[in-house]
């Protein structure tokens, strides 16, 4: 059960953008003096996106409906986490699988026990603990919610508007500093490419609600190396520091054969974090590769990826195990 947050709670401080972002803007965003458990923890080496970071500050400082579009392992939800993590505002996230109903969403009835006795209670859902209180809620895979639950979504797009719980005839404003972001992997016009399955299109009037949608791609080679190195700091010592610059460019060749639609997988950068711990436990650059990412990989593809590795390694990579690993 979600403990208790007080509705009246409201941000109490401004923070400068530049000084809490990094980023070369005049401004500042509201922010609480105080943390508590609803806050993400904060990654201190995390690398924002300017332009992805403004959207958010904006959502934040102006009460605006924003989501966040790309491709898996760009760090949208993260992104959204870690400036909330910085203005200690209260975050939760909700992934609209097909498992989440419009019940789960409102809530529902439910037998308690209470003086020995077995009681009918109303429990609310997330969303509306969450619209009554100063939460940013993320709906994360928006794209993939069902349409019961997105209906029910529609509402709460506006700024303004109230919920209405119709099984308690109650009509709910919206806290003043409650704020609403969302995630999806594609634009709401479905998927073409087979890769994000169970992924719908989306009701056009409802995307019209949603004040700004921004796009966030993959990091630069120099950038994603030094997310790299934050994770795993192995990659950091002697020569290891020109391999991990080779095995992003091995992840960036990837992602232009994926938007040529020569291959279907991408290595996105959270594998590349995996195949550098990969590298770190088995000590062999082939074995990590094939284990973080090319086993997951199509029979008819692997040739291709094979040729990507080759032109970053020299060599495409071994399909055995490790010659050092003999039986006793």
């Amino acid at each position: 059960m979600i403990q208790e947050l007080s509705p009246g709670a409201r941000p109490d401080i401004e923070l400068s953008i530049r000084d809490t972002f990094g980023l070369d803007v005049e401004g500042t965003v509201p922010a609480f003096s105080t943390r508590d458990e609803h806050v993400p923890a904060l990654d201190p080496s995390y690398r924002f996106d300017p332009a992805t970071t403004m959207a958010i500050l904006a959502g934040f400082n102006g009460n605006l409906r924003v989501l966040l579009q790309g491709r898996h392992g760009t760090g949208k939800s993260s992104h959204i986490e870690q400036v909330a993590a910085r203005l200690n505002w209260p975050c939760l996230r909700l992934n609209l699988d097909s498992h989440v109903s419009r019940i789960d969403l409102i809530g529902k009835d439910a037998i308690v026990l209470r003086d020995g006795k077995q009681v009918t209670e109303y429990r609310e859902g997330l969303l509306p603990w969450c619209y009554q209180r100063p939460v940013a809620l993320v709906l994360d895979e928006y794209d993939a919610g069902r349409p019961d639950v997105m209906f029910v979504i529609q509402r709460v797009l506006e700024a303004e508007g109230k919920l209405t719980i119709l099984d308690q005839n109650k009509v709910i404003p919206p806290n003043p500093f409650f704020r609403l972001f969302a995630t999806a992997n594609t634009v709401g016009l479905g998927d073409v490419t087979g890769l994000y399955h169970g992924t719908q299109q989306l009701n056009q009037a409802q995307l019209d609600r949603w004040n700004i949608i921004a796009r966030l791609d993959y990091l630069d080679e120099g950038a994603e190396v030094e997310v790299v190195l934050s994770k795993v700091s192995f990659m950091g010592e002697a020569e290891r520091g020109e391999m991990l610059l080779q095995m992003v460019r091995m992840a960036n060749l990837t992602r232009a054969g994926f938007a040529a639609g020569d291959v279907s997988v991408v290595m996105s950068p959270r594998t590349v974090i995996s195949w550098a711990q990969n590298y770190r436990v088995f000590g062999d650059l082939d074995f990590a590769f094939n284990t973080a990412f090319l086993n997951r990989c199509d029979e008819a593809e692997r040739p291709l990826y094979g040729e990507y590795y080759q032109r970053v390694f020299g060599r495409e990579p071994a399909n055995t195990t490790p010659e050092n690993w003999k039986r006793v």
